[in-house]
């Protein structure tokens, strides 16, 4: 879309407003170049993830412009970046009709599938050799996008393929959509793209752990995400979901009077290639022009190996014909187009019979139901047992225990059940009952106002007490090496474990007879438990089990204090000014060091030796490193990533979660992935290995 003669433009443009604000005000004569200093810079950071600007510039320059425009409300302008965002809730989605219906594509799932499709074709065409495209097929939510007149008037869902809903505010919010896009300059005056929501992996895990850390079940999947955010009636909220679309296909364009067709529509490759021009994100780097049916077998192969370190989920690949005009002259069914077909991917979905429900107890009193299946092969992986994650969950899905249901693993994403198949049932199907009371210690569940989960709240029960010390020695705790959770419940039945402070105290000499424990394993356990007293305070607070509290906020708290026991003396309002800890992590912390039994457990363990204190404290605001921010991808040749990442913040460096704007160095090993290909597009970022990383922290 800017080319680069146009970048230096709108660059030395950023300058001067950056450098007007520091000595007052941009002018409202300037506010159309001001616009278009922040579409531009809109286009680099979400379309081709290459930022030039930094958050904090871009918000001085958008705030500027909410200024002028509530300033001269005359000069808003429908397509300014400040009307993305919807200042009211949508009341409904309206049914309204597509220009041209979107239909489905057929399917093929092999080799001869394509070779069969590949002789319609030619008998269609009558050509002996054809031309096709291949790109990735994104297991997402399709939309219709129409502009006119340059300006976006309407997005819609795909709905029955004829008419669908009327979504757009939502659509809105998503930045990789143009407000506006420079059609008329082709000839067009209206037309309508068809493309895919999605949300990338990284941001769909990252939202599903702010859903369970507020005991809310997670999304299934990002197809089921990116659909289940185009409806929601804030688009506020959908704005925070931060979705993606990516567009494959012009259906309809309306040629202004005496207009001719662009030549860049004559093919559909160079028609996705105008569309990334035009500043929409299409999959014209993913796509490959291939010129026979054995180059698509051979390039879908390829992608297939590949699926799983792409940043988003796709499902196949779609080939079409690449002459557009034989698109036309071969037409469609009321079905598909039969110039397009959908390469499917080995399926990662089976059908399979839930044969009963446990409901575990976790650490914090939770209960949780579990489905146990049937053993079904899925995606390479044989589920047996699924969780049902609440009570809501079920009753939302109608889940019953005897039902066929349809199961889905996509990557690494735990398998879940997406639906089950009412039309199956034969009557014998029972009621999922949910308890009333802990099925472990039949104490009286409970549930709060704003939460889906039932609760036991007996701190004894012995569920919670197994939980509470299974991952007290778990690896990213204390890291107790040969104190597993098997070990750890068969301990406890028999009474030589039964809670935290039991695990220094531990009889030794219980285990020379049992099976199992030689005289080694024995020694080991020993010098485990010995060297977990001398894992720094992060560790230590998060082996506790504070509810909402991860590694990182651990990693906070035992920045913030010298002695563990300070926390007895922080209030509700000093714990909330801490960094990343809201009201509700606040509230949990409080009231974990507000339990006198939680405090005597602590004093307890200070006494066995374990440490308190934070040895680290201010010993870290300055190093080789101080204020770099890091991430590391891939195997490393000589270090593990969590040692390195140690090493980092050693030396007072930020390790980071994921590759952003804000990342100084990638260190990439081999078989480094998508966070190699991501940092690469990111001028600023450096990429290094592993000795050049290992030259920076030394003196």
């Amino acid at each position: 879309m800017y080319q680069k003669k146009d970048t230096l433009y709108w660059q030395n443009l950023t300058r001067q407003f950056l450098k007007e604000l520091q000595g007052g005000a941009i002018g409202v004569n300037e506010i159309d170049e001001l616009r278009g200093v922040l579409r531009f810079h809109e286009y680099r950071y979400y379309v081709l993830n290459d930022p030039l600007l930094s958050d904090y510039e871009y918000d001085l320059l958008y705030k500027s412009l909410e200024k002028i425009e509530q300033q001269h409300p005359s000069l808003v302008t429908p397509d300014s970046p400040t009307q993305r965002v919807a200042k009211d809730l949508t009341r409904d989605f309206p049914t309204v009709q597509h220009l041209v219906p979107m239909l489905s594509l057929d399917n093929s799932y092999n080799a001869e599938d394509l070779f069969d499709f590949d002789r319609r074709v030619k008998e269609l065409t009558g050509l002996a050799s054809v031309e096709y495209c291949v790109e990735p097929k994104f297991d997402g939510s399709s939309i219709s996008l129409i502009y006119k007149n340059d300006l976006l008037v309407r997005a819609a869902t795909r709905g029955d393929g004829l008419q669908g809903d009327e979504v757009t505010p939502n659509v809105k919010q998503i930045r990789t959509v143009p407000l506006s896009a420079p059609f008329t300059a082709q000839g067009i005056e209206e037309i309508e793209i068809r493309g895919e929501v999605l949300i990338n992996k990284e941001n769909f895990n990252r939202f599903n752990d702010q859903l369970l850390q507020q005991g809310l079940a997670p999304l299934a999947n990002p197809r089921n995400a990116a659909a289940g955010t185009l409806r929601l009636k804030d688009p506020g909220e959908a704005a925070k979901r931060k979705l993606e679309v990516f567009v494959y296909h012009i259906s309809y364009t309306g040629l202004a009077p005496r207009a001719t067709l662009p030549a860049a529509l004559a093919t559909h490759a160079h028609s996705l290639e105008l569309l990334w021009e035009l500043g929409f994100r299409s999959p014209h780097l993913e796509k490959k022009v291939c010129k026979n049916i054995d180059e698509v077998i051979g390039y879908c192969g390829q992608y297939e190996t590949m699926r799983d370190d792409l940043p988003y989920e796709i499902d196949g690949m779609v080939i079409k014909v690449n002459d557009t005009r034989l698109q036309e002259k071969m037409g469609m069914t009321s079905h598909h187009p039969r110039w397009a077909v959908a390469f499917k991917f080995k399926a990662r979905q089976a059908t399979t019979q839930l044969t009963g429900v446990e409901f575990q107890v976790g650490r914090t009193g939770a209960v949780t139901p579990v489905a146990k299946l049937t053993p079904v092969a899925v995606g390479g992986v044989m589920v047996s047992s699924i969780s049902l994650h609440n009570q809501e969950y079920i009753a939302e899905k109608d889940l019953r225990i005897g039902d066929q249901v349809l199961i889905e693993r996509a990557g690494d994403v735990i398998p879940q059940i997406v639906k089950s198949l009412g039309d199956l049932r034969k009557g014998k199907e029972k009621k999922i009952v949910f308890p009333t009371h802990c099925p472990i210690c039949e104490s009286r569940l409970f549930k709060e106002e704003e939460e889906a989960v039932w609760r036991c709240i007996n701190i004894e029960c012995p569920a919670q007490v197994v939980e509470r010390i299974i991952h007290f020695v778990s690896k990213d705790a204390m890291d107790i090496r040969g104190l597993g959770e098997a070990n750890i419940r068969k301990f406890y039945d028999e009474q030589l474990l039964r809670d935290i402070p039991g695990i220094y105290t531990f009889d030794f000499a219980a285990l020379e007879n049992k099976e199992g424990f030689g005289k080694k394993s024995i020694e080991n356990l020993q010098t485990a438990i010995a060297g977990s007293k001398t894992q720094p305070l992060h560790r230590l607070i998060y082996a506790l089990g504070i509810r909402f509290v991860g590694e990182t906020t651990a990693r906070t708290l035992a920045a913030a204090v010298t002695h563990l026991l300070d926390f007895e003396k922080l209030s509700l309002e000093q714990l909330v000014e801490l960094e990343d800890v809201g009201p509700k992590v606040a509230g949990s912390i409080h009231d974990f060091f507000s339990n006198k039994e939680n405090i005597e457990m602590i004093r307890t363990l200070e006494k066995l030796g374990l440490s308190l204190r934070n040895q680290k404290k201010d010993t870290t605001t300055s190093g080789n490193l101080h204020g770099k921010t890091f991430l590391f991808t891939g195997t490393l040749p000589t270090l593990k990533r969590s040692a390195a990442e140690e090493m980092v913040r050693n030396e007072g460096g930020i390790v980071l979660g994921g590759v952003s704007a804000k990342l100084d160095y990638l260190v990439a090993g081999e078989d480094a992935g998508s966070k190699l290909e991501k940092a690469k597009k990111i001028n600023t970022i450096r990429i290094i290995t592993e000795p050049e990383f290992l030259k920076l922290i030394q003196p």
